[in-house]
């Protein structure tokens, strides 16, 4: 069974970034860890490969989405993030 597969529905991190950023590593450490403790599935996504997303988040990377929405950029706060995550998975 994949972390896709036992994660709650609705709840994916991603991650945008390029090659050769160092700041995208450090982000990837934080998500790989948060993801794996909280089983919440992650990807990451190169903004290089997409004009689209080369020209908006350019500045910002490493750029930290939940669920498509921004959450974070430049740095990942790792308490934040569990935090969002956290909130997500409140009863409605």
């Amino acid at each position: 069974m994949t972390g896709t597969e036992r994660a709650r529905p609705g709840i994916v991190i991603t991650l945008l970034g390029k090659p050769g950023c160092h700041l995208c590593d450090d982000a990837r450490a934080v998500i790989e860890r948060v993801a794996g403790e909280l089983d919440v599935p992650w990807e990451e996504r190169d903004i290089t490969l997409s004009e689209q997303d080369t020209e908006q988040y350019w500045e910002q990377i490493p750029v930290t989405l939940i669920n498509g929405v921004q959450h974070d950029f430049w740095r990942v706060d790792e308490g934040r993030l569990r935090a969002a995550i956290a909130k997500l998975r409140e009863p409605a």
